[in-house]
């Protein structure tokens, strides 16, 4: 979820991980983070005092963070592409068993990309992982600077530069924020369940302006101008046990608001007492929602031809108190990410746009949707 608590997709189960063996091989190892008592990780629980744009970057005291950039892009023809750039870090070990060896695993850093030509009715995806070694991966401390192997997300100000490559296909995109970060949930901290330390810490760019270059794998590289969304979060619980996964929205208005809902869903199909959501003024000022807030129906669904999942794939959203009402669905139904190469998550995570009314004013929207668990559980991560 933003999103909010976990797949590497966006939040992680901490009692096994994902151990990288090799730089180009992907030789994946499952292991038991065994010398990594529950107090030697930072927990996501109180209150905090953010400081941007250092808070952008890592938080290695906790024990799992993501760096979330979705956006929806067009050619001067108007050509529209969708796509998703997201850095992960999972803590193996509090400190490194031989800290002065740089191939002595701490961390591991992973990387999903995927790019959806709305024209060509084609969505791909590709992946990465690796340990930091010299170089090799990381996340800087002092701003946002993340990046696994060639690909990378780096701020300077109030601009982020993102570069992603897998054969043909390719983003080279600046993005510019113009509002301060929102903070989600009760000052930054978003909760997930109702033990302590079932949380994240979690902050959003909902509007960057955004241009550059894609290539979405036909040979042309593609001029565009469009708007994505930056979520950030870290924090070192669990998800509550009764999970079966969750529905993530990030939605722009064309009234100027943004709308970030999340709907934790149990495996009795009930929306989590946790589950909540942001609404962005078009003036930056943020107020927090609580589950019963919110309404999310959905109105119709897909079934992937590759896992066998069905998602919902239309939905209807309402925030009565905003007077808000949206329709919703896909640009393309099959956004569907099969991760095996890096966190073993199989999840749909696509652009979606629609229409709806804001008080008595007609709306259009844009963003994204993340929806885990239906094929088959959110896995050992997250």
């Amino acid at each position: 979820m933003g999103r909010n608590t976990v797949p590497f997709p966006r939040r992680i189960r901490s009692s096994a991980v994902v151990l990288v063996a090799g730089i180009t091989g992907c030789l994946l190892l499952t292991a038991v983070a065994r010398g990594a008592a529950a107090g030697e990780w930072a927990v996501a629980d109180g209150t905090r005092t953010w400081s941007f744009p250092r808070d952008h970057g890592a938080h290695p005291e906790y024990r799992t963070e993501w760096w979330y950039f979705t956006g929806i892009v067009a050619a001067a023809d108007g050509r529209r592409f969708g796509y998703q750039l997201t850095f992960f870090r999972q803590g193996i070990l509090p400190v490194a068993a031989d800290p002065g060896n740089p191939w002595s695993v701490r961390d591991l850093h992973l990387a999903h990309f995927t790019l959806t030509d709305v024209r060509r009715g084609e969505f791909r995806f590709a992946e990465r992982v690796s340990r930091s070694g010299p170089g090799l991966a990381g996340a800087s401390v002092d701003g946002l600077r993340a990046w696994v192997l060639d690909w990378s997300a780096a701020a300077d100000g109030a601009s982020f530069t993102l570069t992603a490559r897998d054969g043909d296909l390719a983003i080279n995109l600046t993005l510019r924020s113009r509002r301060p970060p929102v903070l989600n949930g009760s000052g930054g901290l978003s909760r997930k369940g109702p033990a302590p330390g079932q949380a994240s810490w979690y902050a959003s760019l909902t509007n960057l302006e955004t241009s550059g270059t894609v290539r979405p794998g036909d040979g042309s590289a593609v001029a565009v101008r469009g708007a994505s969304w930056f979520d950030h979060e870290f924090g070192s619980g669990q998800l509550a046990d009764d999970l079966a996964g969750w529905d993530w929205f990030g939605l722009r208005l064309s009234d100027g608001r943004a709308l970030m809902i999340y709907r934790l869903r149990r495996r009795d199909g009930t929306a989590a007492p946790a589950s909540a959501g942001t609404l962005v003024e078009a003036d930056g000022t943020a107020r927090h929602l609580a589950r019963d807030e919110v309404a999310i129906e959905p109105l119709a669904t897909w079934k992937s031809q590759h896992s066998g999942a069905r998602y919902p794939s239309r939905w209807r959203v309402l925030v009565p108190a905003a007077g808000i009402a949206l329709e919703l669905s896909p640009l393309l139904p099959d956004q569907e990410l099969r991760t095996a190469r890096s966190t073993g998550v199989t999840y749909w995570e696509g652009a979606v746009a629609g229409t709806g009314t804001a008080g008595r004013s007609p709306v259009t929207l844009e963003g994204y949707v993340e929806l885990t668990g239906y094929a088959g559980g959110i896995g050992g991560l997250f």
